[in-house]
């Protein structure tokens, strides 16, 4: 796994190439993110890098006494969010170093992972994709489950069996995005098509 830094889903937006074309983007504000802890194999059983994204106050309500004492044992102010990657070399980074959107390149491919937009409960024909019964004729099926198997033998239902439930609100990652333009000054970066989730969602990004 490559080193990636988190940012956060502003929105989307349109703009034109030199032909004039309509181009659909997506628009990333991050910060510079923080290395915060280096795991090493010998200590926790895999090489890994932490990083840090949005830094708080010391005081703030969110923050745990372990939590806050994480960031203490290396001189560090506390971040809201923190994320393993896990990397085969950890010996080119140190506590403290930073990183943001500068490492990445236009016309680079990157890949972009977040949660989906949370469309509360759903049914069986939204959630599964089911076929609705008659709509005439006296039917009295028509957007329920049905059938959920058989009887008296084995008398319960089967683990996994599609039901209506929660919809979205999943883990989802996207390859191949292309980056068409970065802002240096405001942390931005404007990528080729849609990433996951709604505006303000957090995400992951790293190289391809």
């Amino acid at each position: 796994m490559t080193l990636g830094i988190l940012g956060k889903k502003i929105g989307m937006t349109q703009i034109f190439d030199t032909k004039g074309n309509v181009i659909p983007v997506t628009i990333i504000k991050s910060e510079p993110c923080i290395v915060t802890q280096i795991k090493l194999e010998s200590k926790c059983g895999y090489n890994a890098i932490q990083i840090g994204y949005e830094e708080l106050r010391p005081n703030h309500k969110t923050l745990t006494k372990p939590r806050l004492g994480h960031f203490n044992k290396v001189n560090l102010a506390p971040f809201r969010y923190l994320k393993e990657f896990k990397i085969s070399d950890t010996s080119i980074y140190e506590i403290g170093q930073k990183f943001s959107v500068d490492m990445f390149q236009i016309g680079e491919f990157i890949t972009v992972s977040g949660l989906s937009i949370g469309k509360g409960n759903g049914g069986n024909i939204k959630k599964n994709h089911f076929v609705r019964g008659a709509m005439t004729h006296g039917s009295k099926h028509h957007r329920l489950q049905g059938s959920m198997g058989s009887g008296t033998t084995p008398g319960r239902v089967f683990p996994g069996k599609k039901m209506p439930g929660r919809l979205g609100m999943n883990n989802c990652t996207i390859s191949g995005l292309e980056v068409l333009a970065i802002d240096k000054n405001e942390n931005l970066l404007v990528i080729k098509g849609s990433i996951p989730g709604k505006a303000g969602n957090l995400i992951t990004i790293k190289s391809k």
